[in-house]
């Protein structure tokens, strides 16, 4: 089998790209560094510019499944710039991807498996979302994640089955929020949020891989929530990796009007609140190797 993956060089692409190459899959992957394309065996970088919609269209060749991960930073401060980055990059480049492959006239790709967000969910200390939640998140991330999934969609005029995956809060040593989390942590200055009551609906890294290459090997179609199966608050996150540092929590809760003068529009990401349900994936068939928080965190940080 052959797969096409965007982002294959971030926190999620790289692990994708090892358990392809373990599993003898062989990959090809799209980056807009030339200096970066490389040719092994099975592994093949290709150029393209979605800014400039500019792609290598070798790319598709003898290609069943692409995996779509492409997409800026949503951590860094949210200047107007950033804010552009964050929609252009996933909206073009999925754009891209869609134009390029139309422009063959004939291609052997039946799949697409791409990243979405949960940030799509309304925020909300009381609901319980599942895939079907039509209501969608008035944030600026509730819109980017909508347009995404709306430039994800064109792919049924090519006749593809299309999986979108709406990642949680992916917790990883190699980056995303459990490494800032963790470093105030260790100097015992660890503290909750708000009032900690905002739902947390979090991920172990290799379930989120796994749950990629389970859609790839089922060719899976549809929305998926890829979180774990028990959401916490976030009290319990913060304190949770507090014990398992084995570190004191010494501080008060930190307000929310702080966070927003420190952090302007971003501070979003730490107070607002989905609680979201796996059971669609579980009911596929995908059994999660880490259900409840306390063993991640162990496999983790200990």
């Amino acid at each position: 089998m052959g797969v096409l993956i965007t982002g294959a060089t971030g926190l999620l692409g790289t692990k994708i790209v090892e358990l392809c190459l373990q599993k003898d899959v062989s990959v090809k992957y799209l980056t807009t560094r030339k200096e970066k394309i490389v040719t092994q065996k099975n592994y093949k970088g290709f150029y393209w510019n979605p800014e400039n919609n500019e792609i290598d269209t070798d790319c598709f060749k003898n290609v069943e499944v692409i995996i779509h991960l492409a997409g800026g930073s949503i951590s860094k401060r949210w200047t107007s710039s950033v804010k552009k980055d964050i929609l252009d990059s996933r909206v073009l480049s999925t754009r891209v991807l869609h134009r390029g492959l139309k422009s063959l006239p004939k291609h052997t790709v039946t799949q697409i498996i791409s990243a979405s967000g949960i940030n799509i969910y309304p925020d909300s200390l009381t609901r319980y979302y599942n895939e079907k939640e039509t209501e969608i998140d008035d944030s600026f991330l509730g819109e980017v994640v909508k347009a995404w999934e709306a430039e994800v969609d064109t792919f049924f005029g090519l006749n593809l089955k299309i999986a979108k995956v709406r990642i949680g809060l992916v917790l990883s040593n190699e980056g995303g929020a459990l490494p800032e989390f963790k470093k105030p942590t260790e100097l015992g200055m660890g503290a909750v949020f708000g009032n900690g009551e905002q739902w947390q609906s979090w991920i172990h890294i290799d379930d989120v891989v796994r749950v990629f290459m389970f859609l790839l090997k089922y060719c899976g179609e549809g929305t998926f929530n890829a979180v774990a199966p028990n959401p916490v608050t976030q009290s319990e996150l913060i304190k949770s990796i507090a014990k398992t540092l084995d570190k004191p929590m010494l501080l008060p809760n930190i307000p929310k009007v702080i966070m927003k003068v420190v952090l302007g529009e971003m501070h979003h990401l730490l107070f607002s609140s989905q609680r979201v349900s796996s059971k669609k994936l579980e009911d596929q068939g995908f059994v999660f190797k880490y259900h409840n928080l306390q063993p991640a965190l162990s496999e983790l940080l200990e």
